[in-house]
């Protein structure tokens, strides 16, 4: 169903095709951003993944700033991609098909604004396209409740502490990695694989 969507948005898009640029840069809140973070690292045409905090009020936000939940900031990822390779459309489906985009502020045990689902866009195009398959999504059926994913400007972003960065790849054995990270990574990897670098 999600591919049926794509292609829907796609055609629709390709009405009026913006210009590709040789790298583009997208930021998605979706939960912990260890979780995004393992997951668009596999993502063929993604360049780079940078943990970081976007959508709040306070300036270079702290980790345990940020985690009190009061800072305004969701936990995000930074995806710098070579659109020739993935287009911002295919990054939006992996993004709604990796977590639960139906759950206000959650995602499983995490809790709080910091952890909501939200695409943060820079142009209006990127607008268009996020809410045209948002609603896509909604309309289909496919989640039995309806997506409260956020779609907002992008007015900052704040990279995280560099123990955040590539926190999966560096501690594969902690307890989180194993039990809430690598299966999310897993399922994702059977079910994107014409999507996985090689």
């Amino acid at each position: 169903m999600f591919s049926i969507i794509l292609s829907t948005i796609l055609a629709i898009m390709t009405s009026s095709p913006s210009p590709q640029k040789d790298k583009a840069v997208v930021t998605f809140g979706a939960g912990c951003f260890w979780c995004t973070e393992a997951v668009f690292l596999n993502v063929k045409g993604v360049e780079k993944v940078v943990s970081g905090y976007s959508g709040g009020k306070v300036k270079n936000p702290s980790y345990r700033e940020v985690c009190t939940g009061t800072t305004g900031h969701a936990e995000v990822t930074q995806i710098t991609y070579d659109p020739s390779v993935v287009s911002y459309e295919e990054l939006l489906e992996v993004f709604w098909n990796t977590h639960d985009p139906t759950t206000l502020n959650r995602q499983g045990a995490d809790v709080g604004t910091q952890y909501r689902s939200v695409v943060f866009y820079k142009t209006d195009e990127e607008r268009k396209v996020a809410e045209a398959y948002k609603k896509q999504l909604d309309e289909s059926g496919i989640f039995k409740s309806s997506i409260v994913t956020e779609i907002s400007p992008l007015t900052n972003f704040y990279p995280a502490e560099d123990y955040h960065q590539n926190y999966y790849e560096l501690n594969p054995n902690q307890g989180y990695c194993q039990y809430v990270i690598r299966p999310k990574v897993e399922k994702f990897r059977k079910q994107f694989a014409d999507k996985l670098k090689k």
